[in-house]
């Protein structure tokens, strides 16, 4: 009893499919599809259900996305940086720096240059003392020669003086003055001449000791010459404006 129905409704979709339409009499064409455009590996199709992805590509990740994001706004904000930002070459600051860097290296060059014209005269100074040390150096064995010498000299000085003075004490005893004098006691006994010419005023006497010259021995007014006595002991002799007298 079923079977016709279920006939009857296959028929109707039969129909509906066809595109016929009861009571209009009009019959609708098959439609044609539309075109679709061709899709870049990567990007979804304009045509594929939300969520899927076609066959052909991939879909960009997330950390890929991200670091073109990142490099867009680095590059813009870098472009705007350049633009805000001002050269710091030509601040107040910079320049008055570079102006104090320009005078330090001026008065390093005029430093350094004095201080090599100081070690030039350094050096020269240091040539000029050690030549003058040298100098002194010789000057100092120099003197010490002749002080050696100097020494030499007065040991020789000292020995000559002591037989001057030998000598001279010698004559001193050995010579006779004006005046009386005892022999043996005053003056040695011998033989006793005249040192220069007398004059004529010359007188000379030998007397016996102790007479106060009443016992004369011998006696002369020489009125010249260089005259000579023998005087012996215990005896007394006396000069008068005849001078000296040396013992031969």
């Amino acid at each position: 009893m079923n079977k016709p129905e279920q006939l009857k409704s296959k028929d109707s979709d039969k129909s509906a499919t066809s595109g016929t339409t009861a009571g209009s009499g009009t019959v609708s064409q098959k439609q044609e599809p539309m075109p679709v455009a061709p899709v870049k590996p990567g990007f979804p199709s304009p045509t594929a259900p939300a969520g899927k992805q076609p066959k052909g590509g991939k879909l960009p990740s997330g950390k890929l996305l991200a670091a073109l994001v990142v490099g867009v706004l680095l590059a813009g904000g870098g472009f705007w940086l350049g633009k805000v930002t001002t050269d710091p070459t030509i601040s107040d600051a910079y320049v008055a720096l570079e102006a104090t860097s320009r005078t330090a290296e001026l008065d390093r060059d005029v430093y350094s240059a004095q201080t090599r014209a100081l070690q030039g005269k350094v050096v020269s100074l240091e040539k000029e003392i050690e030549e003058r040390e040298d100098s002194v150096s010789g000057r100092e064995a120099a003197l010490t020669t002749a002080e050696a010498a100097l020494k030499t000299q007065e040991e020789d000085l000292t020995k000559r003086e002591a037989a001057v003075s030998g000598t001279e004490k010698k004559q001193a005893a050995n010579t006779v003055s004006d005046g009386t004098w005892v022999v043996g006691v005053d003056i040695e006994p011998g033989s006793y001449k005249a040192k220069s010419d007398v004059g004529s005023r010359c007188y000379w006497g030998i007397y016996a000791s102790g007479s106060n010259g009443d016992d004369i021995i011998a006696n002369d007014i020489p009125g010249g010459g260089l005259p000579t006595v023998t005087l012996a002991a215990g005896q007394d002799f006396k000069s008068s404006r005849c001078g000296s007298w040396t013992r031969q």
